[in-house]
């Protein structure tokens, strides 16, 4: 597991990463703090390591990132962590726009 702070290469980490999955790295995305923590089993473990660090839960959200896929086909808003039904999001999927937006934006800004 690992936190994106700057610009950082897809592929390094993805020829580099410690998980198993054969098609997609799990990552956390801090949108108030605009840092991506990568690279874990669970989402879970990926939030946990960004809350000890300082993030705040509110704004932590999790996805799944596919680098053998086409640009623009890398990106899955669907996570465990996403559950909240008190903020209206009720299912694994990010459903606000904007903050699908906002998620696209920090992994397109940090991994390159």
């Amino acid at each position: 597991m690992q936190i994106i702070k700057e610009p950082f290469s897809l592929n390094k980490i993805w020829q580099e990463r410690k998980t198993a999955f054969e098609e997609m790295l799990k990552i956390v995305v801090d949108i108030r703090l605009k840092v991506i923590a990568v690279d874990a089993e669970m989402h879970a473990d990926l939030e946990q390591l960004l809350l000890k660090e300082g993030s705040v839960q509110q704004d932590l959200w999790g996805a799944n990132i596919y680098p053998l896929r086409p640009p623009g086909e890398q990106l899955e808003y669907t996570s465990l962590i996403n559950i909240r039904p008190a903020t209206g999001n009720r299912n694994m999927e990010v459903m606000d726009p904007a903050i699908r937006k906002q998620i696209q934006h920090i992994f397109l800004q940090l991994l390159k």
